[in-house]
């Protein structure tokens, strides 16, 4: 079987003349369909960051309050508690004193008249102690003790460490 020159093959295929034509077409369109979901991909993922955005603001946000929150019922707390702390204190040093006074008689007698009257100024010493405790806010206690520490940061240091190991040997049994 020949043709004008040329061989036929039985496996050849007539081309028709316009498949290359039909083949950029397809390959154009193809192009389009993809540049358009890249788009829409681009889009999509923008929307996600804006809305990602969103939710974390909002997210931050009510965290924000809810610290706010938290922190201002904490301070209310340690307001009460300090107070409360500063009655016992103050009730205790009062009972300390009244201890220390009820004995003075008692050492009078058995170490001496001085001894006695040291106890006594030790009473009044901490029953004035106690009064100064009492009528002042807690406020004002926490700027007296600044006051202190600023004027006697040795003795700060020094009375603080004196603390520390108080607490931590109460805490280790």
């Amino acid at each position: 079987m020949h043709m004008a020159g040329k061989t036929a093959k039985p496996t050849d295929k007539a081309v028709p003349a316009t498949e290359p034509e039909v083949a950029e077409a397809t390959t154009s369109e193809a192009k389009s369909r993809f540049n358009a979901a890249l788009d829409e991909a681009k889009a999509g993922a923008v929307a996600l960051k804006d809305e990602a955005r969103t939710r974390a603001t909002t997210a931050a946000g009510e965290a924000r309050a809810k610290g706010e929150d938290w922190v201002g019922e904490a301070k209310v707390k340690a307001g009460e508690l300090a107070t409360e702390g500063k009655s016992k204190a103050s009730e205790a040093l009062s009972g300390l004193s009244r201890v220390v006074d009820e004995n003075a008689p008692a050492i009078d007698e058995k170490l001496g008249e001085k001894y006695g009257d040291y106890a006594r100024s030790a009473s009044r010493s901490i029953q004035s102690t106690a009064d100064s405790l009492d009528s002042k806010s807690v406020e004002e206690l926490g700027e007296d003790a600044r006051e202190w520490v600023r004027k006697s940061p040795g003795k700060a240091v020094g009375l603080a460490a004196l603390a520390g190991f108080l607490l931590a040997r109460m805490f280790r049994r």
